[in-house]
């Protein structure tokens, strides 16, 4: 057997060594599509008010909006402050998390065939996700910190160096705990599932087979791409139901520079447990919607590439 028929016999992704670039296409697509809903979720999870005062352009709307969806016209509105960056962030991040666990799981089962699943399909993620976050910690504190409406800073690098300048280098990386705690079980819990409907939940699907067969039609297409949006789905709602806590007190962190425990009783002193459902609709939302896209443009990418190689 040649390494694909292995990896793919043992359950595991054989495209991802193949097709880097349709997970980097993928994630940069899903990034600029979300960027306003991770904006409206960010405003949400740290408690930033909006108020009419907030708003440059679109002021004779904002006083006949329910206060309730202020936050997503705000986060629609100009000025954009940090997209490119957050953007750039966001796109490299998921970019590596994604691939990287496929990599690595097909190397686990490929070199160490003797492993269990959970092992092989969980480490990757694991790995991958710690080393992002560590990675784009400072962006992701400054760009989150930027969404203040009450913020005067423009872009990234006027809110790194305020950062700097208030609580040197190692604020930069304030949060990082926090941090970690949210993204690596939202990631991994996103990857199980994904493999896990990928594998055990869907009919499965063979285009080799199809297009052997002369048999590769527009409805083989449709319903390729309506599996990959029902694991999508799933692998995305799942992953932010999980983290959504973990993120209201990362931003918390980020709004007030408290310790990951001083933040959460700060958070219970004020608002009980309620705080673990703070913002959940638009994290909802602002979490789910990016994962499940990309995982979606990822098999829509190879699926297109390979179509037009002749694969």
């Amino acid at each position: 057997l040649n390494e694909n028929t292995k990896s793919q016999k043992m359950g595991g992704s054989s495209k991802a060594k193949e097709h880097p670039y349709a997970y980097l296409c993928a994630s940069s697509l899903s990034a600029m599509i979300n960027y306003p809903l991770w904006r409206a979720s960010a405003m949400g999870q740290s408690g930033f008010q909006v108020t009419p005062a907030s708003f440059t352009t679109m002021r004779p709307i904002v006083d006949i909006v329910p206060v309730s969806f202020r936050s997503y016209l705000h986060a629609f509105a100009p000025p954009y402050k940090g997209m490119l960056a957050t953007i750039a962030g966001m796109t490299w991040a998921r970019a590596a998390i994604f691939w990287g666990s496929d990599i690595g799981k097909d190397f686990l089962q490929l070199h160490y065939p003797y492993l269990p699943t959970t092992i092989t399909t969980l480490t990757p993620p694991l790995l991958t996700s710690i080393a992002v976050q560590c990675i784009n910690q400072p962006v992701v504190r400054a760009s989150i910190t930027l969404q203040n409406p009450e913020s005067q800073m423009q872009n990234i690098r006027q809110s790194i160096r305020s950062i700097y300048d208030n609580y040197g280098a190692r604020g930069l990386w304030h949060g990082t705990n926090a941090g970690i705690l949210k993204t690596v079980p939202k990631y991994c819990t996103a990857i199980v599932i994904k493999d896990y409907m990928e594998h055990h939940v869907l009919p499965i699907i063979d285009p080799n087979v199809a297009r052997d067969e002369d048999t590769m039609t527009g409805s083989v297409q449709y319903d390729i791409l309506l599996r990959s949006a029902f694991k999508s789905a799933s692998a995305g709602v799942a992953g932010a139901l999980l983290t959504n806590p973990l993120d209201v007190i990362r931003n918390e962190m980020f709004k007030t520079n408290l310790s990951l425990m001083d933040t959460v009783a700060s958070l219970r002193e004020e608002m009980g447990y309620k705080f673990i459902v703070r913002g959940m609709g638009k994290n909802l939302v602002a979490v789910s919607i990016p994962v499940a896209s990309t995982i979606f443009f990822t098999d829509m990418f190879i699926q297109f590439r390979e179509e037009n190689s002749g694969r």
